[in-house]
């Protein structure tokens, strides 16, 4: 027998991070349960499944946000305990969260260091080698900008490059491409195949599930806190992904043409008017229509001016002081300087960042959606009537279907999709005429998109005007029953479902 034939087999390494069987209980409900996952040096490992499901918590395990109540963390093979993420950070774990973690005060260059500031630091050249980093990356964000005045979108590319900059050897992006444009997402997965090539393990969480199938080397599949399915992405499917998400087969495809497959509603009175709305550089000379009982789609890329025309509306913020243009509802002039007059007149916004803007993340879900009511009703309360809350709690609960711990349970302790339930519940108690919604389904899984879906098409049905603006063109294809296109800062071109495609609304967009 020859020595090479008695000769040990290598043994295959072992995972950059791994977590087995991990289990998190939060007021008694575990949200995870006994998951075994790992990601390898030089993978992309999405992980997959429906709001709820677990994907965070297991991912904040990891990364040292949250401890497990049973289960261990190894790194490299070796058991690891963090108490805080900086342990994880050292240890060389690194996660991007799905909602901001950035400080809005500083700015974008002070971000990307912070916790690793030289001893001498001068901030001309602070800026210089923030700039040439972000370069480097192909985003297009200044360094010297306080990222308080940022678009969701630039404040997410931020902290996908803060995670680079610290050179982990795991990275963890939850929901990193919600707030790209198709360009920022071909650099951020050129990135990722930089970031694998070096050696870096890469989590990639997603409701995206096309950009699983491609850009994955393995996908993990939960359902209700529990492992489903691990395996390589060329043995899933679309079908096969949804099938173990929700555990049951979807015979439709989950966006249709909604031309072909329902009635579209042609609209009552018009209930808002917008004329020649400008506001700085941002909108300009904008002018459209909403009328009652219809979904209106807004398509635009990031920058366009759609989220900004419909914050001046809701009295977010101000249009331009002289030549600004005017707003009428229902036939009235109006201009709003805060929501609060706003939302009494029958406006809610459904804000594209629920953690900035949409709620109380240390208030319970019934504070929230009680916040709302006192919001949009105008007799002054000095009492909290607790029956009234928890009734309310209890209703939009049912009618979101929301998979809540309890109705005392703290927003923050919710999956990103029940968050999101949270603050339309916040809005629409608030019994509005007029609902913007803007990007309602970003990070939201494929079962809850449909519910979202439904329930904006039942508001319509009541004849309450919808606005829905969203950067997913088969969302607004399947949901619109008219579709406006924006571009720099007004509305350029109007489609009717039945003659809109998906190639003339992004031709609309861009030239």
């Amino acid at each position: 027998m020859s020595p090479s034939s008695t000769a040990p087999l290598a043994q295959p390494a072992a995972p950059l991070a791994a977590a087995k069987g991990a289990t998190k209980e939060y007021r008694g409900v575990k949200a995870i349960s006994g998951v075994d996952f790992d990601v390898r040096a030089g993978e992309i490992h999405a992980l997959l499944g429906e709001n709820g499901a677990g994907k965070s918590t297991l991912c904040k395990i990891l990364a040292g946000a949250v401890d497990p109540t049973q289960g261990t963390v190894e790194i490299s093979g070796a058991p690891a305990r963090f108490t805080c993420p900086a342990d994880a950070l050292e240890a060389g774990v690194a996660m991007v969260y799905q909602e901001t973690s950035l400080v809005p005060s500083l700015t974008v260059a002070q971000n990307l260091y912070l916790g690793n500031e030289k001893v001498f630091n001068r901030l001309r050249g602070l800026y210089i080698e923030a700039q040439q980093f972000l370069q480097s990356l192909n985003f297009g964000v200044d360094p010297a900008m306080l990222v308080g005045t940022l678009g969701a979108a630039q404040k997410q590319m931020v902290e996908i490059a803060r995670a680079v900059v610290q050179k982990a050897q795991v990275i963890i992006f939850d929901e990193p491409t919600a707030t790209l444009t198709p360009e920022e997402k071909h650099h951020f997965f050129q990135l990722l195949d930089r970031l694998k090539a070096r050696g870096v393990g890469i989590v990639f969480i997603t409701h995206a599930l096309e950009e699983a199938l491609q850009k994955a080397d393995r996908i993990t599949i939960l359902r209700d806190g529990q492992h489903i399915a691990t395996d390589r992405a060329d043995s899933f499917d679309r079908d096969s992904v949804v099938a173990a998400m929700v555990g049951r087969e979807l015979s439709d495809e989950l966006y249709g043409k909604a031309a072909e497959s329902r009635t579209i509603r042609k609209g009552g009175a018009r209930i808002l008017s917008v004329e020649n709305l400008s506001m700085q550089s941002i909108v300009r000379n904008n002018s459209f229509s909403i009328f009652a009982g219809q979904v209106t789609g807004i398509f635009g890329l990031i920058g366009s001016g759609r989220t900004e025309t419909a914050k001046i509306i809701a009295g977010v913020v101000k249009r331009n002081m002289f030549h600004g243009g005017e707003v009428k509802l229902d036939g009235r002039s109006v201009r709003y300087r805060v929501p609060r007059p706003a939302i009494q007149d029958g406006i809610v916004y459904v804000t594209e960042d629920r953690k900035v803007e949409g709620f109380f993340e240390n208030m319970s879900v019934a504070e929230n959606i009680y916040n709302g009511f006192l919001a949009g009703n105008s007799a002054s309360k000095s009492v909290v009537n607790l029956s009234q809350m928890r009734a309310l709690a209890d209703e939009w609960g049912k009618t979101l279907q929301m998979r809540q711990l309890n109705t005392d349970a703290k927003v923050i302790e919710l999956s990103g999709g029940n968050q999101q339930k949270v603050v339309i519940a916040k809005s629409l108690v608030q019994q509005p005429k007029l609902v913007i919604f803007d990007e309602p389904t970003r990070g939201v899984d494929v079962g809850a998109i449909s519910e979202i879906h439904a329930l904006i098409g039942r508001l319509a049905d009541q004849g309450i005007a919808v606005v829905m603006i969203s950067s997913y063109l088969p969302e607004i294809l399947s949901v619109s029953d008219r579709i406006l296109v924006c571009r720099q800062g007004r509305i350029v071109e109007e489609f009717s479902p039945a003659e809109a495609t998906a190639e003339g609304i992004m031709f609309a967009s861009v030239h």
